[in-house]
């Protein structure tokens, strides 16, 4: 996808001064917006124009943020989505990471630091987008870097932007301990601000996705007290 296309956004927000707020602020730095006060709305919107970029709302009057991303996510596991979320509402922002959010900003906030979070999404994965001429391999698990896809015995397996920059991370650095500032800083990028946990989240849901068994993970490798390693394949 060309980078300067990629500036589609679309607001799902119930509360209109929000809402507009947002719209105006992302509209100012060269966004093309879509709004939606309901969750129904949403789910057309993204249907007519596709967007690039979601901003939602956990708490949306017809049905909740989580279930809109859900079924955003069956159908495009690669637009990026950031949730709206209430001071506190740890568990909300842990799930809502779970379940495929990219990242998540809490209420009150300075419209642009959500503006700049978005470009920075947008740089990074714009960067993992560019083509690629070589294949990472591991044991049965195979990164195609030409088509962002990940493989397991030649099976495709479905994975959010953040996820394909994980599993990307550790292939290119096999058996090195990585702590979670390093994958933070190499996956999210410098600039980010968030909860350290968001690591640990996309490692199990990695490891649901990749591992024969959760419960004793083979490839993703726990490193106690720093963060975790890719077990090269011997």
């Amino acid at each position: 996808m060309d980078t300067v296309t990629r500036n589609q956004v679309l607001i799902g927000e119930d509360d209109d001064h929000i809402r507009r707020f947002i719209s105006i602020n992302l509209s100012h730095n060269g966004f093309i917006v879509h709004e939606a006060s309901t969750g129904e709305e949403a789910i057309k919107s993204y249907l007519a124009h596709q967007p690039d970029v979601i901003v939602l709302d956990i708490m949306l009057p017809d049905t909740d943020g989580f279930e809109i991303c859900r079924r955003i996510r069956e159908k495009d596991p690669a637009v990026i989505i950031v949730f709206l979320t209430a001071r506190g509402q740890d568990l909300d922002r842990i799930k809502g990471l779970e379940i495929g959010a990219d990242d998540y900003i809490v209420k009150p906030f300075n419209p642009l630091e959500l503006v700049a979070r978005i470009h920075a999404i947008l740089r990074r994965t714009d960067v993992s987008l560019k083509p690629q001429r070589h294949i990472l391999q591991s044991g049965p698990i195979r990164v195609d870097l030409n088509s962002n896809k990940v493989f397991k015995h030649d099976e495709a397996i479905d994975l959010t932007p953040k996820e394909f920059q994980m599993i990307r991370t550790f292939l290119e650095q096999p058996d090195t301990a990585l702590s979670r500032n390093e994958l933070l800083n190499l996956v999210w990028g410098e600039d980010f601000v968030g909860d350290p946990k968001t690591v640990d989240v996309h490692v199990r849901k990695l490891r649901e996705k990749l591992e024969d068994d959760c419960s004793k993970p083979h490839w993703i490798e726990t490193v106690w007290g720093l963060g975790y390693r890719w077990r090269k394949d011997e």
